[in-house]
């Protein structure tokens, strides 16, 4: 299962259909600035990830209440046992950040500009040469090549076994010697999510299922700390293994 999260603050209207979005204006481009409405963007993903057999399996968005800035979210239908692939997109038409993409197994995006993935793969200006297709095209290519180590990095986690005595002493380095960026109230929630993990590809005790048990734990965090703790686990897990 992807750790994919779209966090729609109070500064939009709540997280929309693609339907939706159609619907949000956008304004002329001027000489220097070229506007890319946010349904083209993800129309074009769509075309580009149907080119190289790439489903999408499920999509949420959101735009900020002046219909400027866009935030979305796509699972997609390659992956691993267990896992899925995902990406995350923002674009903004006034000005405030690039046209951006991100891929990976754990997916961030917040409409309080916290945004994160495992790598990016467009990072556009809305230059008046700005091709749409060309760059996400590119973009997907460079996914596709990041797929093979990601689904590589997962099955050594599956095959790193973890005990309960060992489980214990990272949740301690983390919570307790503050070696992980997280409240440290969220230590009894990641113990109950490995002892009693909710989905059965969770249940072999591996470094995979213990790092599920802390990203199950931070979905109970507000956007701010659930942005850092999330971006902080890779680096945390290195350590741990």
């Amino acid at each position: 299962m992807p750790e994919t999260t779209l966090i729609a603050g109070t500064d939009t209207s709540g997280k929309l259909t693609r339907a939706d979005l159609a619907l949000v204006p956008a304004p002329h481009s001027t000489p220097t600035h070229q506007v890319i409405p946010h349904i083209d963007i993800v129309q074009a993903l769509e075309e580009q990830l149907g080119f190289r057999h790439i489903a999408i399996a499920s999509e949420e968005y959101a735009v900020t209440k002046d219909g400027k800035n866009f935030f979305g979210v796509m699972t997609l239908d390659q992956g691993i046992d267990g896992a899925q692939f995902a990406l995350g997109v923002r674009n903004s038409h006034s000005k405030q950040f690039r046209l951006s993409i991100v891929v990976g197994l754990r997916i961030f995006v917040c409409s309080n500009l916290s945004f994160a993935g495992d790598f990016n793969i467009v990072l556009a200006k809305h230059s008046k040469n700005l091709n749409l297709k060309h760059s996400i095209s590119i973009g997907i290519d460079e996914a596709q090549r990041g797929f093979e180590p990601m689904q590589l990095q997962v099955e050594a986690w599956k095959e790193i076994q973890v005990s309960d005595d060992r489980a214990r002493l990272a949740i301690f380095r983390a919570f307790v010697e503050d070696e992980l960026d997280a409240p440290k109230h969220l230590a009894r929630e990641v113990w109950r999510n490995w002892r009693e993990p909710a989905y059965e590809e969770f249940r072999p005790r591996t470094a995979y299922s213990l790092q599920n048990a802390f990203t199950s734990s931070f979905k109970l965090l507000d956007a701010v700390p659930l942005y850092r703790a999330t971006a902080d686990l890779g680096r945390f897990f290195q350590g741990v293994q």
